[in-house]
């Protein structure tokens, strides 16, 4: 009997001693989560693009953001098409993520798969190009109508403020085109001797912008200025421009490599540089804080600043 209740206290001991080995490694393995509290944390970016430089810079910021925060991180490329980009959401809410940024294609088509997101309780979060429905937790961003003003007034002053301009305008239905237009617009509404002979879409693509800016410098060979929405539109209507051996003074937006590059040349007289790298991992910074349920701001706005001859040097070195 002594023999027997020996027994069972030693394995009652041994059971003990395992039972606290586990709870100490459970505790063990919840301290180290609570450190940084993103090891777990899988990030969706649905980005409208990767045709376009700037977004490319953008893509590669935020993976390196979220592997130097220890974060997962699934990127689909929308690829300028609104079906592709509502797939693509929907993947990665059967990926189960955390949390979606999405920078959209189309500002009131991608609502669907916000809600759908909403529904399937993964919080979103719009950078760049907003979404106008559903609920979103926070939008990172830039002031696109005042870049759209400053960029206009600089044209403006570059051609004594008077003559004939042109406007290349993004993708229709995207609120960054809709509000660089109004900034636009709003600026060459202070100069009552410049005229706007053509406002078209090129849809923030090159080779788009080479074939509009053909056809608008043959019925208008007198233009004096350009104020094109995005880089890749100026540097296509560029092309254009110097095929018509024509002597245009060229504005844009965005900053990207090539363009600092012609702003060097004095191809560009000047663009809006906005950090593709700086957007990238701010996204990823409020991603992770939004999977944490931290509450944030409506509106997260960026930095940017006018470039021009007089400081590209500077901006190319960051």
């Amino acid at each position: 009997m002594k023999k027997l209740l020996t027994a069972v206290f030693t394995i009652f001991i041994v059971l003990s001693l395992v039972a606290c080995g586990s709870q100490s490694e459970a505790v063990s393995k919840k301290d180290t989560k609570s450190d940084s509290g993103t090891e777990s944390i899988k990030i969706g970016y649905s980005i409208n693009t990767l045709n376009n430089p700037f977004f490319v810079e953008v893509k590669k910021a935020a993976e390196a953001a979220a592997k130097e925060a220890g974060m997962s991180i699934s990127v689909v490329n929308a690829n300028n098409d609104l079906a592709t980009q509502m797939n693509g959401i929907e993947d990665l809410i059967q990926q189960k993520v955390d949390v979606i940024i999405i920078d959209a294609v189309d500002s009131k088509g991608t609502v669907p798969a916000v809600i759908s997101a909403n529904e399937a309780g993964i919080p979103v979060i719009t950078t760049g190009r907003k979404v106008e429905g559903g609920e979103i937790q926070t939008h990172l961003g830039y002031d696109e109508v005042n870049n759209g003003v400053t960029a206009g007034e600089y044209l403006a002053k570059q051609i004594k403020e008077k003559g004939k301009v042109i406007e290349l305008q993004g993708t229709t239905g995207t609120d960054v085109a809709r509000d660089r237009s109004k900034g636009f617009q709003e600026a060459m509404g202070k100069f009552s001797d410049i005229e706007i002979v053509a406002s078209q879409s090129a849809d923030f693509d090159r080779a788009k912008a080479l074939a509009v800016m053909e056809n608008i410098l043959q019925a208008n060979p007198d233009v004096v200025g350009l104020y094109a929405a995005n880089d890749e539109m100026a540097l296509g209507a560029l092309q254009a421009i110097k095929a018509a051996n024509k002597d245009i003074v060229i504005v844009s937006n965005d900053g990207t490599e090539d363009a600092l590059q012609a702003v060097q040349s004095k191809e560009i007289a000047g663009t809006m540089a906005i950090s593709p790298s700086d957007y990238g991992k701010k996204a990823i910074e409020i991603a992770s804080s939004v999977a944490k349920e931290e509450s944030q701001p409506e509106f997260i706005e960026l930095p940017a600043n006018f470039v021009s001859s007089e400081n590209v040097s500077e901006a190319l070195k960051k």
